[in-house]
C-alpha cells in the first residue's frame, strides 16, 4: 500500500521504497550508528537500505523496522532514542504522514577508530 495525501490540486502517492531510502539515509547520519545490517552480508548502500522495512497501515500511518550496527562503547539506549526522534521527525516532515512505530533491531557492534 502506498502513502497517500490529498491536496487541493490532486492526490500525492509516495512509494514505500522512497520512504525507506529517506529513513535509511537519516538513520546512518545519527551518532553511534555504524551502518545497517545486511541480509546476505554483501556491502552496498542500496542493498543495505532495502533491509529496512517500511509499511503503511490502512490508517495511512508509517511503520519502520531498522536493523542497525552500533559503535562499541556507546549507550545503545541513547543511540536508539536519538534514532527514533530524528527519523520520526524527518520522515513526518518529508511525507506529511504520521510515523506510528519504529522498531530497532541491534544486529551488531563494531569498534571504530
Amino acid at each position: 500500500m502506498k502513502g497517500q495525501m490529498h491536496t487541493d490540486l490532486g492526490q500525492v502517492i509516495i512509494d514505500e521504497e522512497v520512504i525507506a531510502t529517506y529513513a535509511g539515509i537519516n538513520a546512518i547520519e545519527c551518532f553511534g550508528i555504524v551502518g545497517m545490517a545486511s541480509v546476505n552480508m554483501k556491502d552496498g548502500f542500496a542493498q543495505l537500505l532495502k533491509r529496512d522495512n517500511v509499511s503503511k497501515g490502512d490508517d495511512n500511518k508509517i511503520y519502520i523496522d531498522f536493523h542497525i550496527i552500533v559503535v562499541y562503547g556507546v549507550s545503545i539506549a541513547t543511540v536508539t532514542e536519538n534514532l527514533i526522534q530524528n527519523v520520526k521527525y524527518r520522515v513526518e516532515k518529508f511525507t506529511g504522514m504520521s510515523v506510528e512505530k519504529i522498531n530497532i533491531y541491534v544486529e551488531g557492534v563494531r569498534i571504530v577508530d
